[in-house]
């Protein structure tokens, strides 16, 4: 296989060489980096990573090819994909595609070969910056687009509805991962996808027993416009958000949030658990933090904090049934610690509306 020379440049002057694969076309987007040892396949599919560019710090990536299983959605959202060595060579029983196939067949480009922990090294020093994937290091920064609303871009268009046995929840998709729509149905909960533009008076007519705001990309301060109806949402019904839902959940009740220098990606991360003292290992994807000094304790006690840098990774409403996490519960890739929040959070919403689900 002819592969071609490629670049990836930083808007900070840096350029790092390899060789071009998957779509090979040039690609800018927000260069970040995940430390996770396994699950690369869950996460170049995870809509959370729209108009990113995500460096892998672990160096051998394709290893165990692709599997028809593991999509996190059906269309990739990511700019591109940087790797230090590509195997070409799956050992899997499940494998049905190289992982460098899989980027081509997504429209993804990707650079493989790079100096990634050089690369790593230099966005901890530099905070997280724009780069391009190209076949030359003439590149231009000037024509990025710097108002895109990813959320609007990964966001599902139509209500979808997955019936059950169990509690009707709402997943209000920011661009939820399939694996949070996995959990709900494994635990016999019928589930109603709704964009995330949808109003409370949509979610009202839907009459469900609980509200899971989602994860997804970007800046959450940019749905500044939908803050009034998530408010309205979680006073109305039991709501669990994950990630971007956490820190929507936050900002409606009139926090604030602040971007990371290189934010928190990967399959490692400590998190206590206040009320315990346990540390719990998550799995996280965001660049955005609630920041402690907007909380109202008077509204919400934190819940769960990081180990490594204390930023705030939970919350519960002190009158209302409203809980958030800034990690993955669901955790795919990445460890179970903490599954048990959306078992939690379904034994709470079957007990607030028990009479409500019988079978139909």
């Amino acid at each position: 296989m002819f592969l071609e020379q490629g670049y990836l440049t930083l808007e900070t002057g840096e350029v790092f060489e390899g060789v071009l694969i998957g779509a090979g076309k040039e690609s800018l987007g927000e260069v970040v980096f995940n430390t996770s040892m396994t699950g690369y396949q869950e996460i170049i599919t995870d809509p959370s990573y729209a108009g990113q560019i995500i460096t892998f710090c672990y160096p051998i990536i394709g290893n165990y090819g692709i599997n028809a299983l593991d999509d996190e959605s059906i269309t990739p959202a990511l700019a591109g994909v940087v790797i230090g060595d590509l195997c070409e060579t799956p050992s899997h029983y499940q494998s049905i595609q190289k992982f460098s196939e899989k980027l081509a067949s997504a429209g993804v480009t990707g650079i493989a070969g790079v100096d990634t922990r050089l690369l790593v090294k230099t966005i901890r020093s530099r905070g997280t910056v724009k780069g391009i994937v190209s076949h030359s290091k003439d590149v231009d920064f000037s024509q990025q687009d710097k108002e895109t609303l990813w959320v609007d871009k990964v966001s599902t268009k139509k209500t979808q509805y997955f019936h059950n046995r169990g509690p009707h929840v709402v997943l209000i998709d920011y661009g939820y991962k399939k694996s949070i729509l996995s959990a709900l149905l494994a635990e016999d909960c019928s589930v109603t996808v709704v964009p995330y533009s949808t109003p409370f008076e949509k979610i009202q007519a839907l009459d469900p027993d609980g509200v899971l705001l989602s994860n997804g990309p970007g800046d959450p301060a940019a749905l500044k416009k939908w803050f009034p109806e998530i408010k309205k949402i979680t006073m109305k019904y039991p709501s669990l958000g994950i990630c971007l839902g956490h820190q929507l959940i936050a900002l409606s009740y009139g926090a604030k949030t602040t971007k990371l220098a290189y934010g928190h990606r990967g399959g490692n991360h400590p998190v206590k658990e206040l009320e315990t003292g346990k540390v719990k290992i998550t799995a996280q994807n965001h660049s955005y933090v609630v920041m402690d000094d907007s909380i109202d304790g008077k509204i919400f006690d934190i819940t769960y904090r990081n180990v490594n840098d204390q930023s705030i990774e939970g919350l519960k409403h002190k009158v209302y049934p409203i809980q958030t996490v800034q990690f993955h519960p669901e955790a795919h890739p990445g460890p179970s610690d903490t599954e048990y929040i959306l078992k939690e959070f379904v034994k709470r919403i079957a007990s607030l509306g028990e009479t409500r689900y019988a079978v139909k």
